[in-house]
């Protein structure tokens, strides 16, 4: 389903056509983490989508989502989308502004809107990538909690469940985000036992809560190692509601690693009813997110002992975080070890 290359190559399925079914399985997308950022495009019959979160040429690399079966791609007001039997891929662009609430409660509500119409109404994991989004606005509310109020007020009215979620900043301007959405009844979302639900978060975090789940588990049709996945929110030094170790970046990987721990433990789990053991889980695909370039090495080493680098991909973005005194942030793809045909390159 899903690859990291550290090559910014071209992925691309020949004889496929927007808004045609494709002869065979493909791909669904491409998700570039580069030196530049655009709107997404349809390219080669698959979704492209530049985002600005590298410095340099060296550390590019490309996530490459793909599809079981034949590929459908389209259109929806300014979504780019492309899908297959089993899942959705969509992608979109808001430009810089002086706010981001009303843009992005539109963008969000006509991604609800197309999930529901095309068959994919479960969202099981999004991403989201801010200009700026520490700094303050126009109207002087930082960036993340502007764009958190518009999010909310979509969810709230299309009443939908809050699947697992990042929100980083990027190094260009405006909002880039994507997410993957599933058939009804494909999701479950799951909290840790030691952090509030962000949805829950008091107001001093801004006037509306972030929306997103710690993480969201996916089961399709038949329910075998291939069909289960586990996606792990961005996850921090963040305990109860409350930032730890403020300024001690080694202190705070250790608390964001220990709650992928907590989240991910057969206790919680089964808390959820998803019955499925730590030692069962592989880790496929991981980004870490980190505020102060000098910090990467320390976080990498950190990283290491944790995930298994002999099986698990990680990419080390140095970008802003959601708030202004988080160091590190760490998000996760695990499946179940039993699967066949789930690659990482």
């Amino acid at each position: 389903m899903f690859h990291i290359s550290d090559r910014m190559t071209d992925t691309t399925v020949a004889s496929l056509l927007e808004g045609r079914d494709a002869a065979g399985a493909g791909v669904l997308a491409n998700v570039r983490f580069g030196t530049y950022g655009a709107g997404p495009t349809l390219a080669g019959g698959a979704v492209e989508l530049p985002i600005h979160m590298t410095h340099g040429r060296q550390h590019e690399f490309t996530e490459t989502w793909s599809a079981a079966q034949a590929v459908t791609t389209g259109r929806y007001e300014e979504l780019v989308y492309a899908h297959d039997d089993e899942r959705l891929f969509c992608a979109g662009y808001i430009p810089a502004s002086g706010g981001y609430a009303r843009d992005a409660e539109r963008a969000y509500s006509h991604i609800f809107e197309l999930t529901d119409q095309l068959g994919f109404p479960d969202l099981f994991r999004m991403w989201n990538y801010l200009g700026s989004i520490n700094d303050p606005n126009e109207s002087g509310m930082e960036t993340y909690r502007d764009f958190c109020v518009g999010r909310a007020e979509a969810f709230a009215f299309h009443g939908k469940d809050m699947p697992a979620a990042t929100g980083a900043g990027s190094l260009g301007d405006g909002l880039s985000f994507y997410l993957l959405s599933g058939r009804m009844g494909s999701a479950t979302h799951i909290e840790n036992p030691h952090q509030v639900p962000a949805y829950r978060y008091p107001v001093r975090y801004g006037p509306k809560a972030p929306s997103f789940a710690r993480a969201t588990y996916l089961a399709q049709a038949g329910g075998n190692g291939e069909s289960q996945r586990l996606f792990i929110s961005g996850t921090a030094s963040i305990i109860g509601h409350e930032t730890q170790h403020v300024g001690d970046v080694e202190a705070q990987c250790y608390v964001a690693l220990s709650n992928i721990d907590q989240l991910i433990s057969a206790a919680n789990l089964e808390r959820h009813d998803v019955r499925i053991k730590r030692d069962d889980l592989r880790f496929d695909a991981v980004k870490v997110y980190v505020r102060r370039s000098t910090d990467i090495p320390l976080v990498a080493s950190r990283c290491a002992r944790y995930f298994d680098d002999r099986e698990t991909s990680i990419a080390y973005l140095n970008v802003d975080i959601c708030r202004s005194d988080l160091l590190v942030e760490i998000e996760a793809i695990a499946s179940v070890r039993a699967q066949q045909g789930y690659t990482v390159e």
